[in-house]
């Protein structure tokens, strides 16, 4: 494993592009990320997150004209992506072509999407590609036991031990301030509902769509 700053996305970019996978920093903590349409490298972190196939990995692409190409939005889907892409919000996005929620398996169908600020962006518009990615921690059920994703670069290193997964490449961003889970919006129907509570806060995204969610 290669640890490397922010300033190397072309050398996290050039590992992605080979099948391999990365690690990067992001407001909330450390994800794993590989090329999404590549079957072996997603199947890797699933089983060594211990991960169920039914939790999918999220969608993260070079920009959002990329999202657009790929999904449906519907007007209220629209509005929250206006509002808080890029940043801390997934939505649950119905695919356009069926070709590509086959191709892109490991993100679902709907898609668990977001457009990503900061490294991770950075990183899927250096690789050009869609990213498939999910947090540096092992699969639990968020207990009082359960450390959750990793935030610092030794709990990295932990969790590559635990997990057994080989990774090329890490981008030490530091630590990791929010630790804490994106917000999650099933947009998949006309009336998007709240799937997860993160740090877009509910208020909010009753705000920006004008209702109550």
């Amino acid at each position: 494993m290669r640890v490397i700053s922010p300033a190397e996305l072309d050398v996290a970019a050039a590992v992605i592009k080979t099948g391999e996978l990365v690690i990067v920093p992001t407001n909330r903590w450390y994800m794993i990320c590989a090329d999404a349409a590549n079957s072996d490298a997603c199947r890797s972190v699933f089983d060594g997150k211990r991960r169920p196939e039914a939790k999918s990995l999220c969608f993260v692409a070079p920009s959002f004209a990329d999202y657009q190409k790929y999904f449906h939005f519907s007007a209220e889907a629209a509005k929250l992506a206006d509002a808080f892409w890029p940043g801390d919000m997934a939505l649950l996005l119905p695919w356009r072509d069926p070709q590509d929620a086959v191709k892109y398996a490991a993100v679902g169908s709907p898609a668990l999407s977001t457009h990503a600020s900061g490294i991770l962006g950075e990183l899927a518009a250096a690789v050009g590609l869609p990213l498939a990615a999910t947090t540096a921690n092992i699969s639990g059920n968020g207990g009082p036991g359960d450390r959750g994703p990793a935030v610092t670069i030794r709990e990295v290193d932990d969790f590559l031990t635990a997990s057994g997964i080989v990774v090329t490449a890490v981008i030490d961003g530091g630590i990791c301030p929010a630790a804490n889970h994106m917000t999650v919006v099933d947009c998949f129907t006309e009336q998007a509902r709240l799937a997860r509570t993160g740090l877009v806060h509910q208020r909010a995204v009753a705000a920006a769509l004008g209702r109550d969610v």
